[in-house]
């Protein structure tokens, strides 16, 4: 079983938008400033689809295709577990399951999960596949970052670019302390 979150309150934010509305350039972009403040941060990511960490002759992706349920690969510089699904269990890990999988951090980004309980940057893109907004139907949404004017609504809205400021925002919504008053954290194998 992954390691259990040290701390089950840990503040979490989720990007959410439709399909290339810049989630991931978000997310990523996000990290990049928390980590930058000092912040540890952990990220969740929602497929829609099959996905592949493992592909081809690896030996994760031979012990998968023997019927290993679970798979971890750990080496000094990272692991990783791939688990499986059968026809009898075809439903994805519940939200909050996975959330507690991850060990201690300061914030959990999650990049998609449209419906989960959690406060929500909408992201949107003129160029995305859907533009129908999800802020109107979704009160968890409390700011929208888009590549284009957005008006007839109460939230903040930013730039796609405006990272700062998103990053402001949420530290103060999710009330993070300040990277210096951070209680120190112990390593996951202690």
């Amino acid at each position: 079983m992954p390691p259990m979150i040290a701390n089950a309150s840990t503040p979490i934010i989720a990007i959410c938008g439709w399909k290339k509305s810049g989630k991931t350039t978000l997310t990523v972009r996000l990290v990049e400033e928390f980590t930058r403040r000092g912040y540890k941060v952990a990220t969740l990511k929602h497929a829609h689809h099959s996905f592949q960490i493992d592909d081809g002759e690896t030996d994760s992706a031979r012990h998968r295709r023997a019927g290993a349920r679970e798979v971890a690969v750990v080496s000094k510089n990272r692991w990783a577990m791939i688990g499986e699904t059968t026809a009898a269990d075809q439903n994805e890990p519940d939200f909050a399951d996975v959330v507690n999988w991850f060990s201690a951090c300061d914030l959990i980004l999650v990049e998609g999960y449209k419906s989960a309980p959690v406060a929500k940057i909408e992201a949107r893109r003129a160029a995305s596949l859907t533009t129908t907004p999800l802020a109107p139907h979704d009160q968890r949404i409390i700011a929208i970052a888009a590549d284009h004017k957005v008006e007839d609504t109460p939230l903040p809205v930013f730039s796609l670019d405006d990272i700062t400021a998103m990053a402001d925002l949420i530290a103060a919504a999710l009330t993070l302390p300040p990277p210096q008053l951070l209680p120190a954290t112990q390593p996951a194998n202690q």
